[in-house]
């Protein structure tokens, strides 16, 4: 039970109210955005709510039980607020909200009716439909580590270990050709091992995706040039020249950790976790089963 400030009690209890929604949002690179559904522009807590974005939400939907209650807001894909750009990069991605129901005509007399996140984003032609999750949304999560054959650490994290900044697991390249959207082949990495960077990360450096990252799908190492295939196009077209620093792969295999990087002992898997064939095992005659050592 929510308890609303004086002010706005006394508002509500005239009969007549002019109560107008206000959402912030707050991406993960710190920039902080304010919309409203009032004709007007409304400022509180160094945040002013612009109304010209056209954002407008739909009705809450939620359950008395531990399931994430859900609101979406509709919007429209504007150049200076949000754009179909930003969408596509992730920066809207988990974006905490907060939800406000405000007295237009004095926005001292106001009240934070909800905290979450932004879930599933559906964009249009000219507008987009972002789903507002509740911070039950956090319960769905893992927490802690899981029992698995892989490797659960982020390749040189600290928990990994591997120095990134090597040379024999970061290199640069420039894009010579491109096929496609996804597809290019390049210079500057003629010197590492096919698929080296199979599974890797790559950082454009120069061209219209400076400063964006791209999963690797494919490295090929040809008789004559270098094929770097990325999992997913670029927000923006790759072109010639465009340069970019791209890490080794790891699939998170004990194989990999100890043949490509060397760092079994920090390998953060259990390699010998007894597979689906040892479930599906029955008793047979044999010198398997004398109780040796495997």
């Amino acid at each position: 039970m929510k308890t609303l400030p004086t002010g706005l009690q006394a508002h509500l209890d005239t009969g007549t109210t002019t109560l107008a929604w206000c959402w912030r949002l707050t991406r993960s690179d710190g920039q902080v955005f304010g919309f409203t559904d009032h004709d007007l522009p409304l400022t509180f807590d160094g945040t002013t709510f612009e109304p010209e974005s056209g954002f407008t939400a739909s009705e809450i939907r939620t359950g008395s039980d531990l399931s994430v209650d859900a609101q979406d807001a509709e919007g429209v894909l504007t150049s200076t607020t949000i754009t179909e750009t930003d969408i596509l990069d992730g920066r809207w991605d988990n974006a905490t909200v907060e939800i406000w129901r405000v007295n237009w005509q004095n926005v001292g007399q106001r009240v934070l009716m909800r905290r979450g996140a932004i879930g599933q984003v559906r964009r249009g032609r000219v507008q987009f439909v972002a789903e507002m999750r509740s911070l039950a949304h956090l319960l769905n999560q893992t927490v802690g580590r899981t029992f698995q054959a892989s490797c659960d650490a982020a390749l040189g994290d600290a928990r990994c270990g591997v120095d990134l900044t090597d040379p024999a697991f970061k290199g640069s390249g420039t894009v010579v050709t491109v096929d496609g959207d996804r597809a290019f082949t390049v210079s500057g990495l003629s010197a590492y091992a096919d698929g080296w960077f199979a599974l890797g990360t790559l950082t454009w450096t120069g061209g219209a995706n400076a400063g964006r990252d791209a999963e690797v799908m494919m490295h090929e190492v040809g008789s004559t040039d270098v094929t770097v295939i990325l999992l997913e196009a670029p927000v923006l077209a790759i072109a010639a020249g465009d340069t970019f620093d791209i890490i080794a792969g790891c699939d998170r295999l004990f194989e990999t950790c100890t043949g490509r990087f060397a760092n079994g002992v920090n390998f953060r898997g259990f390699p010998h976790i007894p597979g689906q064939d040892t479930v599906i095992r029955y008793a047979a005659k044999g010198e398997d089963n004398a109780g040796a050592v495997l």
